[in-house]
């Protein structure tokens, strides 16, 4: 019988509903014979492999002392482990309510959360993936604070109602032992106490429980006895409260900046008052009041004073100061600056047990922005250095790029430049959070990630094998001149803030050559060093970039340059290039003209080991117009060649002669075969924010005359805004916004043609071409693909003293929205790289013939020569914001073309590499992750993954090589993701293990005297008190049991399609399953019910063994 195969059906479902969108040309054989496409819907499947960088709005944290392991919760639901270094793990709770607070049951694997929506879970930390496997939900009461004893199953829960409740978190369900507030404060107080903010046992004796109510107002509860023992009342609100190891002290934190220390005994008065911070009178009264003491913790030692660690409690005179640790021991006070508010803190101590010396030798500080370890066992109190990727957002990302593969020599060349960079006066002492084990990576291949940050600065970070490190950073405004002081503002700038943002990264791996563009209509190209190099002066090129014509219907040959007439050199150029600043700041009527957004330094600048500035390229101020931000930008190190484009225009630089090759207005890229109708532009003279967004007021025009339509007053001024204009969901978060299309809104659509991609390769440039050469594809906002003829000189030093040449092909290509990447296969269907140079070191003087033998290897593809056949196809691969097209060149015949989307538009395009072979892979505005097979561009992919919520994700989500992917997730958090299916079956083998087997320490040593006197620890039976024979049931309506879906999350992963399909049988059949499970719950709970027998048997066994029969 024929084994049915769900999968080929739905191959054959998905070709027949692409064949609407997807067309062959008439007249060109589809080259189905001569490329075989390896690549299947089976080879694809979507899933979320890691999340880096520090959690977003932390809340809560916990710290496991035995497997060393650190959790932090989130306000927004999320959940991050980290162990040691290259160990850690993200989970999200389904509700996305805050976590208010996190507690281990230290050893054992477990994690219970509480979150803001009063809900309780249970999480499994002994899987790669944890997974929650109970929750409790509270109907009638809030959740204030948890409590769960060291090797104790009972979780004690206070609410806002001042009560107690006592859950068991091995099936988590309640007690039907409570502890309601009035019976615990008696008749202390005639009002309510307030909710609960502390709770905790005695260390001495587990059956005494201290429970903190918010008023002032303290109760320490004889569990056994069901009666309050002691009450301890002050006048101020408490905030925390932390035990002596002896059980016989405990020191609460107040709102007035006071701690308080009490004797357990002596309940009338505290034994002694501290304002660590306020300022004493004169006369010997209570000292001024203080900040709150948010939280303090109270820890021993064998030898040597006791440490009390608090946070906040600093005088409200100090206005301006940064948030404070203080740490107390002894006589020594120390008070540790931070540089972001304190969110939460934990003392590491050496044992588990509370009522042993902690001996505590380090504090984790958890703030806003930024996690903290401080070392107390050294004096001076230095902080560890920490080796998480915890600070991507030292400034806010505003771009990144992602490379996978990239060459081997790249991260060790990378890492030992950075190595240089690295602090000093950080802990000796190992990192103290060093729980879990590494994963098995099979994957070995070298990933690098580069962010683009807002104050200029780049950091270059290795990926491999799902981890993150940093290996080197940089920064591009050490080239500019920085400002004195706050009020002297550059009279230059175009951006309210953040000048030298970077918007646009352009990397050659290969080469190791580096281009950014900038907020400020900047360029710098960067070449990379092994040796340090003072550089006497940047040289600098100003280009002047129009977009101002007076009558495009009738165009004049002066105006625009006819397609045959070549463009060479620096004579040719219409721009004002030169290599020192402008001294024309103004035009003849008084607005600012000719003068660049930034000032280059003109002092020597030092410049380390690493990427090291080669040339500066800034647009100037056109008539009082401010340059445009730029749009596009591409690099060959082959070539030699810089081009980049914005809204006005397109420039090309020769970096190696540092001169501008080509200068164009868009339009006059087209020459006289424009295929539009424009109307005259005027440059617009508002000014920009950082976000890309403009300011509509322009001068004294009104409004009216703003919202005429271009048709019906033709010769109005009409304002013109950037492409980037859109709705910026993210202004706080510095939102630099890539070239967007015109189709966002109709504003948008009366805009300038921007470049919105550019391509350097060599391939063929018209249709009757025999033989390819050297140009530049360029594409547009409208859709449209011009190409551009670049004739080179032959290397050596011929390349360094002739002029390149520069001249349009007349090509003009077509297609539907802004034009997003372009590439180029070979006739096997191989994607076409563009032509590189091999890195060199660019400081070291090399003989004459190696120089030129280097120079001479430009091209990667050579071309053929001109006797070669036309049968050499080339397929140009054209992706715009809602189609691709495939055209065969030279004959320029569209033999693929696909519609991508109708209703959204395509965010980011990628040609990528995956299996052996490639395809074509889109984000979509809408959400949408979606690959295309090439050349056919049949689909492989469509998963609904991520609607765009955020300008954020448009403006970091990347696709590279092997299935990868990434975005920036929240301001602070990258998230990678995988589309490859093979890595989606590797993903547990790469993943880190957070459990691994440690033996518990051992009890302290009670002492010979002690436990003949009755000393030391006292133990509880909690089962016998909290157990249903003696506690009773609980009430139903308090709060609801919810089964934890276990491992199974992972299926909410799961692709559609294909992988989609498998895992809706899944779940099928887990529904089918249910019953099944009820059963072996019934079965579990039998079984639990036969281990209590046996132990009470055994422990009666015990107490009878010794006796004689008289004692009976």
């Amino acid at each position: 019988m024929k084994k049915f195969n769900i999968r080929k059906v739905l191959d054959g479902l998905t070709a027949a509903a692409a064949s609407s969108s997807s067309s062959s040309q008439p007249g060109q054989r589809p080259p189905d014979s001569d490329i075989v496409e390896t690549l299947c819907s089976e080879h694809f499947q979507l899933c979320k492999t890691v999340r880096h960088g520090f959690p977003y709005q932390p809340s809560a944290m916990a710290f496991d002392p035995v497997q060393k392991i650190l959790a932090i919760g989130t306000q927004t639901g999320s959940l991050r482990l980290f162990g040691r270094p290259g160990v850690e793990c993200y989970c999200q709770h389904d509700s996305a309510a805050g976590v208010i607070q996190l507690q281990f049951l230290i050893n054992e694997g477990a994690l219970v959360s509480a979150l803001a929506d009063d809900t309780l879970h249970l999480w499994n930390l002994r899987q790669k993936r944890p997974a929650i496997l109970h929750s409790l939900k509270f109907n009638k009461e809030r959740i204030t604070f948890c409590h769960l004893p060291f090797q104790s199953k009972w979780l004690y829960v206070g609410t806002e109602r001042g009560n107690v409740h006592i859950v068991n978190v091995e099936s988590f369900t309640l007690s039907g032992y409570v502890i309601m507030w009035n019976k615990a404060i008696e008749l202390s107080s005639k009002t309510h106490p307030g909710l609960i903010v502390h709770i905790s046992d005695n260390p001495m004796d587990e059956g005494k429980l201290l429970i903190g109510f918010e008023s002032g107002t303290l109760v320490l509860w004889d569990l056994k006895s069901k009666k309050g023992e002691y009450r301890y009342s002050y006048d101020e609100a408490i905030h925390s409260v932390a035990w002596h190891h002896e059980g016989k002290q405990f020191v609460c934190s107040h709102s007035d900046g006071s701690l308080t220390i009490w004797n357990v005994k002596s309940p009338i008065r505290p034994a002694q008052i501290i304002t660590p911070h306020g300022k004493l009178p004169k006369d010997g009264k209570k000292a001024e009041p203080c900040k709150p003491i948010l939280k303090v913790e109270y820890r021993t030692c064998k030898s040597g004073d006791p440490f009390i660690i608090f946070s906040g409690g600093l005088s409200y005179d100090t206005v301006g100061r940064r948030p404070c640790l203080t740490v107390m021991h002894g006589k020594t006070t120390a008070v540790l600056e931070m540089d972001y508010p304190i969110v939460d803190f934990l003392t590491l101590c050496e044992t588990p047990y509370p009522s042993d010396f902690q001996e505590p030798y380090a504090v984790v500080v958890l703030l806003e922005k930024d996690l903290v370890v401080v070392d107390l066992g050294q004096n001076g109190y230095p902080i560890f250095e920490n080796p998480y990727p915890l600070d991507i957002h030292e400034s806010p990302v505003t771009c990144c790029e992602y490379f996978a593969d990239c060459p081997v020599d790249l991260i060790p060349a990378l890492y030992s430049v950075g190595a240089k960079q690295k602090r000093q006066g950080y802990s000796k002492k190992e990192w103290p959070i060093n729980g879990g084990n590494w994963g098995l990576g099979t994957q070995s291949y070298p990933e690098i990630i580069i962010t683009g940050h807002a104050d200029g600065s780049l950091k270059f970070w290795d990926a491999s094998a799902i981890t993150l490190q940093v290996l080197y950073k940089m920064k591009t405004s050490k080239v500019f001149e920085k400002s004195r002081n706050k009020e002297e503002k550059p009279n230059t700038d175009i951006v309210d803030e953040d000048p030298y943002a970077i918007q646009i990264i352009t990397w050659c791996p290969e080469s190791r050559m580096l281009c950014v563009a900038g907020v400020s209509a900047h360029v710098i190209v960067y070449k990379f060093s092994r040796q340090e190099v003072t550089t006497e002066a940047i040289q600098m090129l100003e280009i002047r970039l129009l977009y101002e014509i007076n009558d495009l219907e009738s165009p004049e040959t002066d105006q625009i340059p006819s397609l045959g007439a070549p463009c060479q050199g620096p004579n040719s150029q219409t721009a004002n290039s030169q290599s020192h600043p402008s001294t024309s700041s103004s035009s003849s009527d008084g607005l600012r003209d000719n003068v660049p957004c930034l000032k280059i330094r003109s002092t020597p600048l030092k410049q380390g080991a690493g990427y090291q500035a080669e040339v500066v390229i800034q647009l100037v101020w056109v008539n009082g117009e401010p340059p445009q931000q730029i749009s596009s930008l591409a690099v060959n190190s082959s070539y030699g060649l810089l081009v980049f484009g914005n809204c006005n225009g397109i420039a090309m630089v020769d970096y190696i002669q540092k001169t501008v090759l080509l200068n164009l207005g868009t339009i006059e890229l087209y020459g006289s075969n424009d295929p539009y109708q424009r109307q005259p532009k005027s440059p617009r003279k508002t000014r920009q924010t950082s976000g890309g967004l403009c300011d509509i007021n322009e001068g004294s025009t009104n409004l009216d005359d703003r919202c005429k339509s271009p048709t019906s007053a033709k010769m109005s001024r009409k304002l013109s805004l950037p492409t980037e204009l859109k709705p910026d969901l993210d202004v706080k978060d510095n939102s630099f916004s890539r070239s967007r299309s015109s189709s966002v809104t109709s504003i948008d659509k009366e805009s300038r043609e921007a470049i919105t991609a550019l391509h350097f390769c060599e391939t063929y440039t018209r249709k009757a071409d025999t033989c390819t050469s050297p140009c530049l594809w360029v594409g547009t906002t409208l859709g449209t693909v011009l190409v551009i003829v670049l004739n080179l000189p032959p290397g050596g030093e011929q390349r360094l003293t002739q002029p390149v040449i520069v001249s349009p092909s007349g090509t003009i290509l077509r297609l539907k929205g802004a034009i997003l990447r372009i590439a180029f296969l070979d006739t096997t269907g191989s994607l076409i790289n563009p032509a590189h140079e091999p890195w060199r070191e660019p400081n070291v003087q090399e003989e004459k013939d190696d120089k030129d033998k280097c120079r001479k290897l430009r091209p990667v593809s050579v071309s053929p020569s001109s006797s070669q056949e036309i049968n050499e196809t080339q397929y140009a691969v054209i992706c715009s914001e809602k189609q691709a097209k495939v055209i065969s060149l030279p004959s320029q015949n569209c033999i693929y073309k696909h519609n991508i989307t109708e209703t959204s538009f395509v965010l980011r395009a990628d040609i990528v590499g995956l299996n052996g072979s490639i395809c074509l892979a889109c984000f979509c505005a809408n959400g949408h992750i979606m690959t295309f097979s090439l050349p056919s561009l049949r689909p492989l992919l469509d998963v609904n993954y991520l609607p765009l919520t955020d300008m954020r994700i448009a403006r970091t989500f990347c696709f590279t090589n092997n299935g990868q992917a990434l975005y920036l997730v929240s301001p602070t958090e990258i998230q990678r993701i995988t589309y490859s299916q093979s890595t989606c079956e590797n993903l547990q083998e790469m993943l880190g293990e957070l459990f691994t087997p440690v033996e518990t320490p051992e009890a302290p040593n009670r002492g010979f005297f002690k436990g003949l006197f009755g000393g030391g620890a006292q133990s509880l039976d909690r089962e016998e008190l909290f157990g249903e024979s003696a506690a009773g049931k609980p009430s139903r309506s308090l709060a609801q049991h919810i089964p934890g879906t276990g491992g199974i999350e992972g299926v909410k992963g799961a692709a559609s399609g294909v992988a989609g399909e498998l895992a809706r049988a899944r779940i099928a059949l887990d529904e089918r399953g249910q019953k099944l499970s009820e059963l072996e719950e019934r079965t579990a709970a039998m079984l639990y019910s036969a281990d209590t027998f046996s132990k009470h048997a055994h422990e009666m066994m015990l107490k009878c063994k010794d006796k004689k029969w008289y004692q009976f």
